[in-house]
């Protein structure tokens, strides 16, 4: 089973969760704002991903931020309570496969098909 982590009323994700439907794979939506990120998810996904690739700074929520947050998200130390914060601040959808590990992004979210 895969856990599709995002905003449930993001329209990525709702394509998201539709592919997976349409290629017969189970999943579960982890929701940030209804089921909240915790400081163990949140480190993990700057872990995994580092802060470039996980930062969403083409969205509302990165160009409504202040400047001084905006360099703060650039430290890996200070960007896990920054994102605990501003959930929609993280790049839609990530994928925890289990045997595949971790996906960002609805592209390498079809790389489940092949």
């Amino acid at each position: 089973m895969i856990t599709l982590y995002g905003i449930s009323n993001c329209d990525t994700m709702r394509k998201a969760g539709k592919w997976l439907d349409s290629q017969d794979i189970e999943w579960v939506l982890h929701d940030y704002r209804k089921q909240g990120l915790d400081l163990d998810l949140a480190e993990t996904l700057v872990s995994v991903f580092g802060i470039e690739d996980l930062i969403n700074k083409r969205g509302t929520t990165w160009r409504k931020l202040v400047p001084e947050l905006q360099q703060k998200l650039t430290d890996p130390a200070l960007a896990p309570q920054l994102i605990m914060s501003y959930p929609a601040l993280i790049k839609r959808p990530i994928a925890f496969t289990g045997s595949r590990d971790w996906l960002i992004g609805y592209d390498q979210l079809l790389t489940l098909a092949s």
